[in-house]
C-alpha cells in the first residue's frame, strides 16, 4: 500500500505546485505584461524554485500558454445557452451573457493576457498568442451555433457579422473595465450588449425570413 500512497502523493503535490506556478504567473503578468514576466518573477513570488517550474514549462511562452489556457476552461463553460425552461430566447441570450461577464470576472487572464499577447507584434509569434486566437475560435464557434440554433433564418453572412460584432462588443467592455475599475458593472454591460446583439439579430432575420426562435 506504502507505493501506491506515495505515488498519489507525488501526483497532488505536483498538480498543487502546478495551480501554484500558474497562481503566480496570473499575478505577475497581470502587473507587468508578457515581456515583464520572467521565470525568476514567478519563481520568487511562488516560493518554487526555478528547476520546479522548468518541470512543469517549457519555458516562459509555454507557462504563458497555460495560464490561458486555464482560464478559458472555465471562460467557455459559460458560454452555453440556458435551456428553454429558463425562459423566452431573449433571457436565455441574457442569461448567457451574464454567466460570461461574470467567468471574466472572476478569472479574467484568458482575455487580459491574450489580448496583450494579440495586439503586440514581435518577429517570433508567442506560443501564448497563437493559443489565445485559436480558443478566441473556438469561441466564436460557439456564439455561432447559438445564434444559427436561435434565428435559423440567418444566412451564414449575417451569423459571422452578428458573432464579429458580438465578440468585438465583448472585448471593448472588458477593456472599459480595465481601464475604469471595479466600479464599472461588467454583468449589466454584457446583458445590455447581448439585448442589442438579439434586436439586431431579430431585424436581420426578419428581412430574410420569418423568426423562427
Amino acid at each position: 500500500m506504502t507505493r501506491p500512497q506515495t505515488a498519489r502523493r507525488k501526483r497532488a503535490n505536483g498538480v498543487e505546485s502546478r495551480q501554484r506556478i500558474l497562481d503566480a504567473t496570473v499575478e505577475i503578468a497581470g502587473e507587468r505584461g508578457y515581456e515583464g514576466t520572467s521565470i525568476a518573477a514567478v519563481s520568487a513570488k511562488c516560493g518554487l524554485p526555478a528547476s520546479s517550474i522548468y518541470w512543469h514549462f517549457q519555458d516562459k511562452d509555454d507557462l504563458i500558454a497555460a495560464v490561458i489556457e486555464r482560464s478559458f476552461e472555465s471562460w467557455l463553460a459559460a458560454v452555453e445557452l440556458p435551456g428553454e425552461e429558463t425562459g423566452t430566447p431573449l433571457e436565455r441570450v441574457t442569461a448567457m451573457a451574464a454567466n460570461v461577464a461574470n467567468s471574466l470576472v472572476d478569472a479574467p487572464d484568458f482575455l487580459r493576457l491574450g489580448l496583450m499577447l494579440a495586439l503586440e507584434r514581435r518577429p517570433t509569434e508567442p506560443r501564448g498568442r497563437t493559443v489565445f486566437l485559436e480558443v478566441r475560435e473556438i469561441a466564436g464557434r460557439r456564439i455561432a451555433e447559438v445564434t444559427r440554433g436561435l434565428f435559423p433564418g440567418l444566412n451564414e453572412e449575417d451569423v459571422r457579422t452578428l458573432t464579429a460584432y458580438a465578440v468585438a462588443g465583448a472585448d471593448g467592455l472588458f477593456v472599459h473595465r480595465e481601464v475604469n475599475g471595479d466600479a464599472v458593472d461588467l454583468v449589466g454591460m454584457f446583458e445590455l450588449h447581448a439585448r442589442l446583439v438579439f434586436d439586431a439579430a431579430t431585424r436581420m432575420a426578419a428581412s430574410s425570413g420569418p423568426y423562427c426562435g
